[in-house]
């Protein structure tokens, strides 16, 4: 089974294999200390000015970005010309099958760990859905480092939001980071350095403004 890992292109293991952590082997990331305060989606990546100065995220529907895990290669010198880029933030709602969950998990960390042996400065995007994930969504994650986390479709609902706000204070207990990294609304009791990363909405107007030649 080695030899075809190897020899053909399979769930990017000819690539590199790395060494996990954990259960299931996930790819480890080691912590980064940076400061962003300029950021850019993947959606804008190829038209973006100024990307040595930005954070690149992925907090978009993961159609938008499913390609990146299946042609890594293609991607990689868009991606590490960012100042840094967060960990793709490959869905892990709580409704999906687990294996599913666990599957997305480890692809944003292969791609993390592919990226940083690359030389790319990479933040970790933290992801969970219930306790019972706290058992591997942790696992690879880096302590007392960035961290980047997304409130988005989290609060809908009070069982939603409950969720969500075990996760986050797991996060802190477990992680520790020196810096958070917020894509959506903030909910109430969210501790820690938070740095906010605009929404989409709010990035197009500005990037239509910018383009209308309006500060």
């Amino acid at each position: 089974m080695r030899g075809y890992k190897q020899k053909h292109s399979y769930e990017n293991l000819n690539k590199m294999i790395f060494d996990g952590v954990g259960e299931y082997g996930i790819p480890n990331l080691y912590a980064e200390q940076i400061e962003a305060k300029e950021f850019c989606g993947f959606n804008f990546a190829r038209t973006c000015d100024a990307a040595t100065n930005k954070m690149l995220h992925f907090f978009l529907d993961d159609y938008q970005f499913n390609r990146i895990w299946n042609k890594p290669d293609l991607y990689i010198d868009l991606i590490l010309r960012f100042k840094c880029v967060c960990t793709p933030d490959f869905s892990t709602y709580a409704d999906f099958p687990k294996v599913i969950q666990i599957y997305n998990h480890y692809r944003k960390h292969w791609l993390g760990a592919y990226w940083q042996a690359h030389g790319g400065c990479v933040i970790p995007t933290i992801s969970w859905s219930d306790r019972e994930s706290f058992s591997w969504c942790f696992d690879g994650e880096p302590k007392g480092g960035a961290v980047a986390v997304s409130s988005v479709g989290t609060q809908d609902d009070t069982v939603s939001q409950h969720l969500f706000m075990n996760g986050y204070m797991e996060m802190l207990k477990r992680l520790r980071p020196s810096m958070i990294y917020f894509y959506g609304d903030v909910p109430e009791g969210c501790q820690g350095n938070i740095i906010r990363i605009p929404a989409f909405q709010n990035e197009l107007k500005m990037r239509c403004k910018t383009q209308k030649g309006v500060v």
